[in-house]
């Protein structure tokens, strides 16, 4: 109960000497006040912006896997007995079986057709009905390809959506519509768009693509030349071993000497993630020395402090105060500054992105529960670090000298 009472009193001390010069105090904490917004919206920028990557890349296909023929040096005769064909695909969903969710096949050209008004070269796409699961494509009107499709041959194509906003001012206005692609007429049945853009860097392009079966596309192409097939892995830990015996396989199909290149999306992950780790980092050290400077504005400030009341400590010595509470005055006082600078700049740090959370709700903004316990505890610890040698230099202030201090 003593010392209760004890540390109480250094309380309520400090809390009057800080009412006393409330400018001066809240000039002091404005560091901290900072330091900690900074610490809580740099986590929460870092985190954002690398959720916000990594839901791009895996918008792109889950645990996706692609393969090509590498041509390299050899003539069109060689190359064209080693590119990947549709038997291929098949011994590729025969040897992978359940480790797979699916495999499907691209087989690519173009053609041109008459879109507003002018003939233009649009990019024509075969392929299956695993297409659409494989490439996680969104369905924006009608149907993508199914099974009867392929089998039969039919004359349906599925169109992305920027080709038919061109075309037909819209999805919804495609679907039913036919217009003649290699010198045949094919019935619209679907629009669909990418999760996430590849900005023309995929099969897709960037003008838009016609998607029709891939049984009805080999008759239009002069090589059956499957470029990329592309696995999507149930299992993200299978994800190397698949890509690796993927390449085993079709070497193995093809004649010696033959080489495929085949990549997934988990290089790319991780070097997001090593971004994000390193850039956090970063911008933790520039809010730390924030956090350093401040606190070394409040150690100047309560050795000014100490200095003006030095003739104040040497009365409360004299009437019997302790070493120990004059020092635990000071420090408390630090502590205060350092503390309630904090938790202003936590509730800044913290206000901002859930502000943002409540305008735009489909752009939620997280917040780290440990950026918040980290900033706090750095106030505790520059408060106690950055206040020690003030008072400690209360502390060990002659009382008879003070008293003469003018």
């Amino acid at each position: 109960m003593k010392s209760l009472a004890f540390l109480a009193e250094a309380f309520r001390f400090s809390a009057q000497a800080l009412q006393a010069n409330k400018v001066r105090t809240f000039l002091t904490a404005l560091g901290l006040v900072i330091g900690n917004a900074s610490v809580i919206l740099v986590v929460t920028i870092s985190l954002t912006s690398r959720d916000l990557i990594l839901d791009r890349i895996r918008g792109i296909g889950s645990n996706l896997v692609y393969a090509y023929y590498n041509a390299g040096t050899q003539d069109a005769v060689q190359a064209a007995a080693d590119y990947v064909n549709l038997s291929d695909v098949e011994a590729i969903r025969t040897n992978f079986g359940a480790r797979i969710v699916a495999a499907t096949a691209v087989m690519s050209n173009s053609d041109r057709i008459l879109i507003e008004g002018r003939e233009e070269d649009v990019t024509v796409i075969g392929t299956d009905e695993f297409y659409h699961e494989v490439r996680n494509l969104q369905l924006l009107a009608g149907r993508f390809l199914d099974p009867s499709d392929t089998a039969l041959r039919q004359k349906v194509c599925v169109l992305e959506d920027k080709l038919a906003d061109r075309l037909y001012g819209g999805p919804g206005n495609a679907i039913g519509q036919v217009f003649k692609l290699h010198n045949l007429q094919f019935t619209v049945i679907g629009a669909f768009r990418e999760r996430t853009q590849t900005f023309g860097l995929s099969e897709l392009g960037d003008k838009g693509a016609v998607v029709i079966p891939i049984t009805l596309q080999r008759y239009f192409t002069p090589v059956e030349r499957i470029d990329p097939v592309y696995l999507q892995v149930r299992n993200a830990e299978d994800v190397p071993e698949v890509s690796r015996q993927l390449g085993q396989l079709l070497e193995s199909r093809h004649r010696p000497g033959a080489r495929y290149t085949v990549q997934n999306l988990t290089a790319i992950l991780d070097a997001a993630n090593m971004i994000a780790i390193v850039l956090t980092i970063v911008l933790i050290l520039v809010s730390a020395i924030a956090l350093v400077i401040s606190g070394i504005g409040i150690m100047n400030i309560m050795l000014v402090t100490v200095t003006e009341r030095t003739r104040e400590i040497g009365i409360r010595m004299s009437l019997g105060a302790p070493r120990k509470a004059v020092l635990l005055q000071f420090l408390l006082e630090a502590i205060l500054i350092s503390v309630g600078g904090g938790i202003i700049g936590i509730l800044c740090g913290v206000a901002v992105p859930v502000t943002v959370t409540l305008l735009f709700e489909e752009f939620p903004v997280p917040v780290s529960p440990w950026s918040i316990v980290v900033a706090f505890g750095v106030s505790i610890v520059v408060g106690v670090v950055f206040g020690l040698l003030p008072a400690n230099r209360a502390a060990r202030l002659n009382p008879t000298e003070a008293l003469r201090y003018e």
